[in-house]
């Protein structure tokens, strides 16, 4: 019998599976029901325990500047809260180099509740991540009616170190969130296979979706379906029934590589060559899986290896080659084997860099969802080849809760604060240059300025052609007095990177200082042409102009800075005195005068005001 729509076309073939019903109630209530078994229910609540425990102290942890300025603290459109003009703004835009409505409209929605309290944004990820753990633990045991094994694959979900980076960076909001609509998706779709209906099915794809507008990874979810249909649903592979879901992450996929490409995220092949993705992404493959039996020296940041990995990638390779044949040979008897590799396999494909984006050979939070299916492989194994043995089964348990609890606790205290994120960084991978350029940034602001130094002068050494941090090192070395080794490192910087208009603004304004007006607006204008609305080149190629005595360009740069920065009562002083010195007095007044109004401690430009309307008075009284 065929679904029919309302426009009549055919859905998906399905029947109902009364056998397969009866496993899917075997917890003893029907599909829908909400009745939990009291066992479950202490599950439930230690499984809950167990989070809080490691997570709680994020209450205290402060925003981190590595892209949470991005996503709230630096985010105008998040900071104006839950608004119409917001919900357009979260569906259309393209910022940050991503799509993911539903992440930014709950980055509004805690902004409107908390404002910048720091403390209730980490608790949302927490709460957020907690009842992800819960519906796995669900789900899992509904699906298999293997309880104490979900339960340790929930346990490992919840608390392993590796997912720290998720739970505890405000950031990673979309990988929270995705993951709970990746539960809810799942917990639909066990609804429908025990009892199919067009309601079921409709749900599973509405928060199939919600899932992909929180984040894009979750496009291999219908291939995951796939792989729980052979094992444990024991349906046989439902290819058109998943088609709905596949076309919807076709269009979700095309659409985020089109923000990444737009927002200049995605990495050409002449930058990482084909060969260098390929080679990185067969060692992330085994990487991964190194560190979740092994979780240490963990950090935020991996630089993409500058050397070959042609050797490790062969090695890595012949790794994934022989685990894949032996989880193929055990498919007839051990399907879990090859269900929960081929979940880790599949699930990462997004994220293993062939598409590279950003700078990072791999990351902790990318392995959030793909562990999930290596450890229901590994947990099923292991308790089926210790299944006579009780007591190794429970002290190994046991050994892992305490490994992973305390493991857990640890890493989460790094993200407590910019310093302590960053230095543990550098301490375990000390050629972590973006990590020493964010290091920097913070002593910086901090005034220590030679601590931030000596860390730029690091993260230039281990990685030369990082143009951000030899910017920021001209900067310094120039705000320090040493303005000849600052030129150098600038216009290194600017031949590494014509293009940067971050280099040219600095290198401008370093030449500025040292007199030089001439070269510094040949600068600015350089810069204006990479960033026409840049208003601060604008104004500074107008100052580098009076300085030549070119009192009509500059003019006409600083009328383009009121113009892009109305507010700015420098701007409006700047472009009041160069119309004074061009004859007309009496716009140079308003200018003055809104200047005051802007800013009415403002000294020299009530001067300004006091001496041009003391120029007009004679002309007055003719």
């Amino acid at each position: 019998m065929k679904l029919q729509a309302k426009n009549g076309r055919a859905l998906p073939q399905v029947s109902a599976n009364p056998k397969l019903y009866q496993k899917l109630s075997s917890s003893g209530r029907k599909p829908g029901g909400v009745s939990i078994p009291g066992v479950d229910a202490w599950i439930y609540v230690l499984l809950l325990v167990a989070i809080l425990v490691v997570y709680v102290q994020v209450r205290s942890y402060h925003f981190v500047s590595y892209d949470d300025p991005v996503y709230v603290t630096e985010n105008p459109h998040v900071q104006g809260g839950l608004t119409w003009d917001g919900l357009v703004w979260a569906f259309t835009t393209f910022y940050g180099s991503n799509w993911f409505p539903i992440t930014w409209l709950t980055h509004m929605l805690d902004y409107q509740l908390f404002g910048l309290d720091s403390g209730w944004h980490h608790l949302t990820n927490l709460w957020i991540h907690a009842v992800s753990t819960l519906l796995l633990f669900g789900v899992l045991g509904r699906i298999t009616g293997a309880r104490w094994r979900s339960a340790l694959v929930a346990f490992l979900f919840a608390v392993h170190p590796l997912h720290v980076e998720s739970v505890a960076w405000i950031a990673e909001r979309k990988d929270v969130l995705s993951a709970l609509f990746w539960m809810l998706t799942l917990w639909a779709y066990a609804e429908y296979v025990a009892q199919p209906g067009l309601v079921r099915y409709l749900l599973t794809l509405f928060l199939f979706c919600l899932g992909l507008m929180a984040k894009s990874m979750l496009v291999t979810l219908p291939v995951v379906l796939l792989l729980l249909d052979v094992w444990p649903l024991d349906r046989g592979l439902r290819i058109q029934e998943k088609l709905p879901l596949f076309a919807a992450s076709i269009g979700a996929s095309i659409v985020t590589y089109r923000a990444h490409w737009t927002g200049g995220a995605v990495a050409a092949f002449d930058v990482v060559p084909l060969a260098a993705r390929l080679e990185n992404a067969l060692v992330s493959y085994v990487v991964y899986l190194f560190q979740m039996f092994w979780p240490a020296h963990l950090a935020v940041f991996y630089p993409y290896p500058l050397r070959s990995l042609t050797v490790p990638a062969i090695f890595a390779g012949i790794i994934l080659g022989a685990v894949t044949v032996v989880a193929m040979r055990a498919l007839p008897e051990r399907p879990y084997v090859a269900i929960g590799w081929f979940w880790y396999l599949v699930t990462l494909l997004p994220v293993i860099g062939l598409v590279q984006t950003g700078s990072q050979a791999h990351a902790d939070r990318y392995t959030y969802i793909p562990m999930i299916g290596f450890t229901i492989a590994v947990v099923w194994r292991l308790s089926d080849a210790l299944k006579s043995l009780r007591h190794l089964r429970v002290a190994l348990v046991a050994v892992v809760v305490a490994a992973c609890l305390t493991a857990t606790w640890f890493q989460v205290g790094y993200w407590r604060d910019d310093i302590s994120l960053y230095q543990h960084a550098i301490d375990v991978v000390p050629d972590n240059y973006l990590a020493r350029y964010n290091l920097a940034s913070v002593l910086e602001a901090q005034g220590r300025s030679d601590e931030a130094l000596m860390q730029l002068r690091e993260a230039v050494r281990v990685r030369p052609y990082y143009v951000p941090a030899r910017a920021e090192l001209g900067q310094l070395l120039a705000m320090k007095g040493h303005s000849d080794e600052a030129l150098q490192e600038l216009r290194t910087a600017v031949e590494q990177r014509p293009d940067d208009a971050i280099s040219r603004f600095r290198l401008g304004s370093v030449l500025g200082s040292l007199g030089r007006p001439a070269d510094a607006a040949i600068e600015f204008s350089k810069v204006i042409k990479l960033q026409p609305d840049n208003a601060d080149a604008h104004f500074n190629l107008g100052i580098a102009l009076a300085q030549q005595d070119k009192v009509q360009e500059a003019e006409r740069e600083f009328r383009v800075t009121v113009g892009l920065r109305p507010d700015d009562a420098t701007a409006h002083f700047n472009l009041g005195i160069a119309l004074a010195r061009l004859g007309r007095i009496q716009e140079s007044i308003a200018q003055f005068s809104e200047a005051l109004r802007i800013s009415p401690g403002f000294t020299e430009a009530r001067q300004a005001l006091e001496q041009a309307n003391n120029l007009r008075k004679p002309n007055a009284n003719q």
